[in-house]
């Protein structure tokens, strides 16, 4: 794999994505009010939380997420990574994080509404993370 070829700037642009995507997905005017129902939190608990330590973190595995997803979307001689591909391969990367969070969320009890608003956010977030990356070629 010859990384010189990922274009970091586009997979720090797809790690920022995850944030856009985030913050609409978890908004009262999505799915916020009943993933918050569904995790047994409500504003008070969000409004306490440590958000320097959330985001950051946050920040920090969504340009891990967006890396790794530049290294699989490194071109090969067989296949050269266009929006198409990209969104592709994200589209995939985000149907492994939905069967992780699934599994976890099963053995925790989560509701499959939880299961479908967090494994939901992933497919759609890593799909625009691919599609960033494989355009921004």
């Amino acid at each position: 794999m010859d990384i010189s070829t990922i274009n970091w700037l586009a997979v720090f642009v797809a790690g920022i994505s995850a944030f856009v995507v985030g913050g609409i997905w978890y908004s009262p005017g999505l799915f916020g009010n009943a993933w918050m129902k569904d995790s047994g939190l409500n504003e008070e608990d969000i409004k306490k939380g440590n958000k320097g330590k959330i985001f950051g973190f946050t920040a920090i595995f969504s340009l891990l997420m967006a890396a790794n997803l530049g290294m699989f979307l490194v071109d090969s001689p067989q296949m050269k990574t266009d929006l198409g591909w990209g969104a592709t391969a994200g589209f995939l990367a985000g149907i492994w994080t939905f069967c992780a969070i699934a599994i976890h969320s099963l053995f925790e009890l989560k509701s499959w509404r939880h299961i479908l608003i967090n494994g939901g956010y992933s497919v759609v977030a890593l799909t625009l993370m691919g599609a960033i990356i494989g355009l921004w070629r």
